[in-house]
């Protein structure tokens, strides 16, 4: 399948399972009319494997390390790009970051790593599925540069156009976005 085939066959299944109107509170906090929710796109056998072929052909010449973000959303995304990175020869490691580390245990903050294993100067790419105003994903860089890594950049799967430019621009951090909003919007 084409890149311009996979992505409109993309677009249909992120329509059809994940996008909705109605009135919403998003984690940002702000409301809205519609909303994304990934989720069960992400977990979909085509959706997973066209969100992972897509965002690794973006990624692919970026030299990353790792792949990961905050929890919920990024973990499966990270485990299906860790994965096809694998199978394509290319490997790039995934990871996430806690909202909160556990309180027991090692008390991880940053979940995926073996026990002798760092980010401490790797590059990563932070990734979200959807991005609002960009805090989750600021969160997610913190927490890597806190252990020594080094963010390449922040893609997300659909980007609401709401801030997150802005907030990913004055951070110093590179941000792609596979879709914008507004493509499902004029629909």
């Amino acid at each position: 399948m084409s890149k311009s085939a996979a992505r409109a066959r993309l677009a249909d299944i992120i329509a059809k399972r994940s996008f909705g109107r109605g009135e919403i509170t998003l984690a940002s906090g702000r409301k809205s009319d519609f909303y994304f929710n990934l989720k069960p796109t992400m977990l979909d056998p085509e959706g997973a494997s066209l969100l992972a072929e897509l965002t690794f052909e973006a990624l692919k010449d970026d030299e990353l390390d790792y792949v990961g973000g905050l929890e919920m959303g990024a973990v499966p995304l990270a485990g299906a790009i860790a994965q096809l990175s694998w199978m394509r020869g290319h490997p790039i490691a995934a990871f996430f970051v806690r909202k909160k580390p556990k309180e027991h245990g090692a008390k991880l903050g940053v979940e995926g790593l073996a026990k002798g294993e760092s980010l401490e100067g790797k590059r990563v790419v932070i990734v979200e599925d959807v991005t609002t105003t960009g805090g989750s994903a600021i969160k997610a860089a913190e927490a890597v540069r806190d252990a020594g890594g080094i963010i390449a950049l922040v893609i997300t799967m659909v980007d609401r156009e709401e801030g997150a430019t802005d907030t990913f621009r004055d951070a110093g951090i590179p941000f792609r976005s596979l879709y914008k909003a507004s493509e499902f919007l004029k629909g």
